[in-house]
């Protein structure tokens, strides 16, 4: 018998390593405004996804389209559902997706004159089935960095902050430094640059002659967000990355997505589709392409 998520979360996850793009439970780390916090929080959130219109008076541009490779009508877009919004989840119909990343992909295909097919895929396979063709380009709050520069290309749309949170009953404060981390069990996605970056830094314990804490990574961010039964407060942003849509190396279709997305900004779009999630203070002034990492 599987011991319910929750319960096996309880046992040993002492902190959670999140994107703030992830859930509207941890919008205060992206937008800077505040949000609720536990179980009722996230309970309020999911009965108010919002549902304003952003897209359908979207035209096409016919400058950006000239970007497309010859030919291009249409495009297969993977995207992940975590289950809470501003990331990709469900209405309550349980067909339909929405979120963040779905309108800016949706806006873009609009902008772009293209049909738009969207399949759902776990977060750690997008970026490697990008190379085989399966989808076009990937649409997951994938952060732009160095490591994945070297296979992937981004274009970005905006920049994103990762944070800690931790159970509602800890007397866990502000995490600075990786080393307050040492001997405690954090969780987070798999295949996200969260993961790399705690996997990457576990030696400043032993380093430092302390035991090295422990990383639980999970496939869907819907099991990370079954630990708010317990309740789940925000302690703070530690880093911040740009995000973008990734694309196979060498691919045709950047520019063109840079030139929609910048369409996006510039006719007030953008700033419509950060206001419906809450998350302006993700915005960015322009789109780029593969830019490098941020390192604050």
């Amino acid at each position: 018998m599987r011991t319910p998520t929750h319960a096996r979360y309880r046992n040993f996850a002492h902190l959670f390593a999140l994107t703030s793009a992830t859930a509207l439970l941890l919008t205060a780390c992206g937008s800077g405004g505040s949000s609720g916090t536990g179980a009722q929080g996230v309970a309020a959130a999911n009965d108010k996804i919002p549902t304003t219109d952003v897209i359908s008076a979207i035209r096409k541009d016919d400058a950006a389209a000239r970007l497309l490779p010859s030919g291009t009508t249409g495009l297969t877009v993977a995207v992940t559902v975590g289950g809470t919004p501003p990331g990709t989840a469900y209405l309550p119909d349980s067909k339909t997706l929405t979120g963040q990343d779905v309108d800016f992909t949706k806006a873009v295909a609009k902008v772009l004159g293209i049909r738009l097919k969207i399949e759902q895929a776990s977060f750690e396979a997008i970026l490697p089935a990008l190379d085989s063709g399966k989808y076009d380009f990937g649409a997951a709050n994938f952060g732009v960095t160095d490591e994945r520069r070297k296979t992937i290309d981004f274009v970005t749309y905006i920049n994103d902050g990762q944070g800690f949170a931790t159970r509602a009953d800890s007397k866990l404060s502000k995490i600075t430094d990786l080393r307050q981390l040492c001997g405690l069990n954090v969780a987070t996605a798999a295949g996200t640059t969260f993961e790399a970056t705690l996997e990457d830094n576990k030696k400043v314990c032993t380093d430092a002659g302390e035991k090295a804490y422990t990383v639980q990574t999970y496939g869907e961010q819907s099991a990370i967000w079954s630990s708010v039964q317990q309740g789940l407060k925000f302690l703070n942003e530690y880093h911040r990355l740009d995000v973008g849509f990734a694309f196979k190396k060498g691919t045709e279709l950047a520019p063109a997505f840079q030139s929609a997305v910048n369409r996006l900004i510039a006719d007030g779009t953008y700033t419509k589709i950060l206001t419906k999630w809450g998350t302006t203070a993700s915005a960015i002034p322009k789109s780029q392409i593969s830019p490098p990492e941020l390192k604050n």
